[in-house]
Parts: structure tokens; sequence; C-alpha cells
């Protein structure tokens, strides 16, 4: 069968014949990849700070990880049934599996079950699917669902586990971050119990924002050192599961960027605000804020540049509006690090920044193709 119309050869016109035309929406460019290989390329990018999340906390951080698959992609089923959509489909796309890792990744090891299981219904329900699903929610679900966490659950939700490797004689922390010597015991509530449940430890920021500055000393020298430096970049410190280890977030940015699935500007333009603006501070007020080395290294910097702000649903999609976006959320963050009461400004920069996504977008959009300004009529 011919696939233009015999009338319109009759009149010397090639057109299709209408029974062949397909209406639709704009964008009207084809490609290979649907949401399932997008959210399995991102998985593949989230292995390297998983394996090293396991590595640094064992067991505990294992085990927050498959809760947290378990109950998002379990929330996610569970929303479909009721509001009768297709839930092997919704399922298919992995996107639920995708925000049950970013969501363990931003906890800290060993919380009890019910932290990933609330985290899962507010990531899933009140992030993403009470706005439509994916592609429609207007913040980044994980995140929603660790800023709801810190809010309903301050105290699990700061208490840290120290990383293999700290209890080292190669490097001893304990006076540090506050851990307990690894020859100590517990007294419990029976004399029989005598070992040690939990060893708990602080973080760098967390010390950072508590440090007194000492007569004639540097404040932060505790922790801001050259040989804490290259523990920190390793994964050697107190924090949520994927945030320790740089050169594991780092490779999962490179291969989110070989996938095509980011726009690069957002992380270097996030951490770069970070650097220049704590260095900035750093140089004129040294016993205000520490390096920016520390900054970049330590907290979720790293694990939300790459991982967190660059979701492709809430972020914008012009390059001067990712400029924009990565440089909002590096002040936001630098601002509540130093002068907030939360040692931690990531989480709450990308959101903020998260509901400025249509403005900017509004504002940076480029012109359509094709586009001629009018002409003003004289």
């Amino acid at each position: 069968m011919s696939l233009f119309s015999d009338k319109k050869e009759k009149t010397g016109l090639r057109l299709p014949d209408a029974k062949h035309l397909v209406l639709s929406s704009s964008p009207h460019l084809s490609s290979s990849a649907d949401e399932g290989r997008i959210m399995l390329y991102v998985i593949v990018s989230l292995l390297p700070a998983v394996a090293a999340g396991i590595w640094f906390f064992g067991a505990p951080a294992l085990r927050v990880i498959l809760y947290s698959l378990v109950f998002c992609i379990g929330a996610e089923a569970l929303w479909c049934f009721l509001a009768g959509k297709p839930v092997w489909r919704t399922i298919g796309d992995c996107s639920a599996a995708v925000t049950g890792l970013l969501l363990a990744l931003n906890l800290p090891p060993g919380v009890p079950f019910y932290v990933p299981l609330i985290g899962a219904v507010l990531a899933i329900w009140l992030g993403k699917q009470i706005y439509g699903g994916l592609g429609n929610n207007p913040f980044n679900p994980v995140l929603v669902g660790r800023v709801g966490l810190l809010i309903a659950l301050p105290a699990l939700m700061t208490t840290w586990s120290p990383a293999r490797g700290m209890e080292s004689a190669e490097y001893p922390q304990h006076a540090v971050f506050g851990m307990a010597e690894p020859s100590a015991t517990v007294t419990h509530a029976t004399p029989e119990a005598k070992e040690c449940d939990l060893v708990t430890c602080a973080t760098p920021l967390g010390v950072a924002s508590t440090s007194v500055a000492a007569p004639g000393k540097y404040r932060f020298e505790k922790v801001d050192n050259s040989a804490m430096w290259k523990e920190y970049f390793i994964g050697r410190q107190g924090g949520c599961i994927g945030e320790t280890c740089a050169p594991a977030l780092l490779l999962g940015g490179i291969l989110l960027v070989l996938f095509n699935l980011i726009n690069w500007r957002v992380p270097l333009y996030f951490a770069g605000t970070v650097g220049v603006l704590t260095a900035i501070i750093h140089y004129f007020a040294p016993q205000m804020t520490p390096t920016p080395v520390f900054h970049l290294l330590t907290g979720g910097l790293l694990l939300g540049a790459i991982f967190m702000a660059t979701d492709m649903v809430t972020s914008p999609i012009s390059g001067t509006g990712c400029v924009i976006f990565a440089i909002g959320c590096g002040i936001i963050t630098t601002v509540i690090r130093i002068w907030g009461n939360y040692p931690e400004g990531v989480s709450f920069s990308i959101l903020f920044m998260n509901a400025l996504v249509p403005l900017i977008d509004r504002w940076f959009v480029k012109r359509p193709f094709g586009y001629t300004r009018r002409r003003k009529e004289v």
C-alpha cells in the first residue's frame, strides 16, 4: 500500500495520506531511550557510592539500603493500586528503585527500619505521586523525604556511625569526633551486658560548628588540615551512607555525564560557588569558617550536587538556567553552613531552588526555532 494518496498524486502534490499522519505535541525528536533505560543508567552510576557506603559502614548500611529499596517500591505499588493506575507498568520504569537508593544514601547507617519506611512514604507519596507521578513533581522526592525525616526524627537523623578505618592506629579520631576507644565498653542496665552495642561519632561539619576559638590558634585546626583532607577524600568520616567517599561520587558523576543524563554545569557551579564563597570568607575571617577544601570534602555537597540538584525533572532546561540554579544552591548552602543553626544546608538549598525552577525557565528559556520578533507598528 502506498504511503501517499492517489488523489494527491493526480494533482501533482506529494502529500501523505491522512491515515498515516500522527498528531502529537512537541517535542517531536525521537530517541531510543525511555524512562526505564534512563533509570537503569542512573542506578549504574549510583553503584560506586552504594558499594563505598557498604564498605565503610558494613551490614547496617546494607540493611538500610535494602529497606529503602523495598519500601519505596512498595509505596509506589500501593499508591498505584489505590489510584487505579497500572502497577507493574509504573514500577517497571525503575524510578521507585532510584528513589529508594538515593533515599538510603541520604540516611545515617544503622537507623531503625521505620526510618526508611517513613522516608519512602514521604518521598513517593508526598514528593512524587501527589503531583501526578514521574515528571510532574516540582521538588526532588528524595529530599522531600529526607527533610521530612529531619523534622520528624531529628535525633535519629543526626546519629552517626564511624566509618571503617576511623578507629585505626594510623588515623585515631577518638578525641576529635567523640568516639569511644576501641577497647571501651558500655555498661547497660544488666551487669551481664558489657559490650558496646553501637559506637557513634560526630561529623566533621558538626565538630566545626561547635568548635571554640582558642587564643592565638586556628579554631578548626583539629578537623581542617591536610591529614584530615586525605581521610575525608577517601571516605573515613562520619556521615550519611552515600556522602562520605568522594572518588565513588565523582565516578558516578562522570558516568552520568557520559550517559548524557545530567547537565555538567550544575555540579560544577554548585560546588564551585561553595568553594569560592568559603575561600573568600576564610581569607578575610579564618575563624569564621574552615577552608574551601574542607567544605568540598565533607557533608553532602558532592552527593547533592551530582545526584540531587541534577534531577532532570526539578532542574532548569537551559544551560544558563542551570548555572543560575547551581549558583543559587551554592549560595544558600554556604549561608546555612556558616551562619545557620544547622551544620548542613545542601538539602534545603536544592529544595528552595526547585521552587524557583519555573521562574528560571521562564526567564532563560531559549528562543524557539524559527521565531522572529514582531516589528512594532509605527
